[in-house]
């Protein structure tokens, strides 16, 4: 029966990595089930409340106060959180080349569709339909893929993936407005794109813009 992702919702997920997300679905549940159990109660009869022992001058009030930290810390049945997952920023080249593979395949497709649609309609119709696909053809391969998977082609191969700054998928709307930014990463002679070599986190100025980074699967 098929299942949908704990972490973003995305149904099905019956494979050991979320196709959206790419979290291992197994672990991730593993992980909040461990998180959010809490031990039984011993069964049995109520034990009468301890008596205080009166107080001897050999114990002072800072050593009762350290017992009780210690005794504190050492309290079984406290959940432990889950580990943070790790940030790995995917670098300029990677990314680089993904969109270069990316550029390759809507041109393949747009060459594709010209020669189709010249070969079956008249030259009006015909010259309508490639300026239409050469405006629309770009943008939704960028947009869905990015909303859906978060991975274009180019991506997939480089194990790369766009996702918000918390780790989550990209709404469809993030995902329109980082490719309107990085149309102008590209307007300005590309300069937009230098950040995410020099950044830390590696992030261009459209996903400063969008709110986004983009990270390896892992």
């Amino acid at each position: 029966m098929a299942s949908s992702c704990p972490q973003c919702g995305w149904s099905p997920a019956d494979g050991t990595y979320c196709p959206r997300c790419g979290v291992e679905v197994a672990r991730y549940r593993a992980d909040l089930a461990a998180a959010s159990a809490v031990p039984a109660p011993a069964a049995g009869p109520t034990a009468p409340p301890p008596v205080a022992p009166s107080a001897s001058p050999a114990t002072s009030p800072a050593h009762s106060a350290d017992a009780a930290g210690a005794a504190t810390l050492e309290a079984p049945g406290a959940p432990a959180p889950m580990a943070a997952r790790a940030i790995h920023p995917a670098g300029f080249w990677g990314r680089v080349a993904a969109l270069f593979i990316d550029l390759v395949l809507v041109m393949i497709a747009e060459v594709t569709f010209n020669y189709v649609v010249w070969a079956l309609a008249d030259d009006r119709l015909a010259a309508a339909a490639s300026r239409a696909f050469r405006f629309l053809a770009s943008p939704s391969y960028f947009v869905f893929l990015h909303w859906a998977r978060g991975q274009t082609l180019g991506k997939m191969l480089f194990r790369i993936r766009v996702v918000r700054l918390d780790g989550s998928p990209l709404p469809f709307g993030i995902s329109v407005l980082r490719h309107l930014g990085s149309w102008l990463s590209a307007a300005i002679l590309g300069i937009g794109y230098l950040p995410a070599a020099f950044r830390a986190d590696k992030r261009a100025l459209h996903d400063l813009i969008a709110g986004t980074r983009v990270e390896h699967v892992t």
